[in-house]
């Protein structure tokens, strides 16, 4: 389970989607995540899907790699399926003692379940196809009018980077430590609850451990580079919209076109 979860991390390979601004992928993520929200029938669902998969053609990412981050939610997904199937009152379809399935409920827990799949699916090829340097920077001029508040742009957009790319390696340093305690004889899946929450005792502590260690390592080694924040900092390689940009723009207001016309007209 540990190995499944892709979040942060960045696929390398030579597409269209890889090149593309920053900023854009950025935009078009949020976009395509509010869009998910405002579908009010089936048949935004298959925009979405066909915009999606278009997407994912074009980024030369396998789609076996990014599906398999979706292992890491199935609970999630499962729980929102079930709670919403469960106990969303509406016209009876099945009813079994106090266990009743109803039509609204339904389809609310089918449309919910399809939201967290392309919500995840649509938010991991972001981070898929821009390094953690590209989604900093991008970040940062997405949000350079906040300064004029005094909002610290830079640093958010750093810890948020940071917090970004650390996800996969802890989880690579999680796996690791589990297969040593394994090894020594640790037991994290048999028992009742309370025996399972203190089997996890020597896990976390050594991942708390080398996780201030990486954090504390991480900042020595920007100090010993002179970081000082993002004040007076110029960009060997400053972002420049280019044709493609443009096109990619304009491809996600034909997006959201069919998305006000399936909402409004079907």
């Amino acid at each position: 389970m540990i190995r499944d979860i892709t979040i942060g991390q960045y696929y390398p390979t030579n597409s269209i989607l890889h090149r593309l601004d920053p900023r854009v992928k950025l935009v078009g993520t949020i976009a395509y995540i509010v869009s998910l929200f405002t579908f009010q029938n089936y048949y935004g669902y298959i925009l979405a899907v066909l915009f999606l998969f278009t997407i994912i053609k074009i980024s030369k990412v396998p789609f076996k790699f990014i599906v398999k981050g979706l292992k890491a939610v199935v609970v999630l997904i499962l729980f929102t399926l079930t709670f919403n199937l469960f106990f969303t009152p509406g016209d009876s379809l099945l009813r079994l003692g106090f266990i009743n399935i109803t039509k609204q409920g339904l389809e609310i827990s089918i449309l919910m379940a399809l939201r967290l799949i392309f919500l995840i699916l649509g938010s991991s090829l972001m981070t898929f196809t821009t390094t953690p340097n590209h989604l900093t920077d991008g970040l940062e001029r997405l949000m350079w009018p906040l300064r004029k508040i005094k909002v610290p742009v830079h640093e958010i957009s750093m810890m948020m980077s940071i917090a970004l790319r650390f996800i996969p390696i802890l989880m690579e340093e999680t796996d690791k430590i589990m297969k040593a305690q394994m090894a020594r004889g640790a037991d994290f899946d048999s028992g009742g609850l309370i025996k399972r929450a203190k089997g996890l005792v020597p896990l976390l502590v050594p991942l708390f451990v080398s996780a201030f260690r990486r954090a504390n390592d991480l900042a020595m080694a920007m100090e010993a580079r002179c970081y000082r924040g993002g004040e007076g900092r110029t960009k060997m390689k400053p972002l420049k919209y280019n044709g493609r940009d443009f096109l990619a723009y304009f491809v996600l207001i034909l997006y959201f076109i069919g998305v006000i016309l399936l909402n409004h007209f079907i």
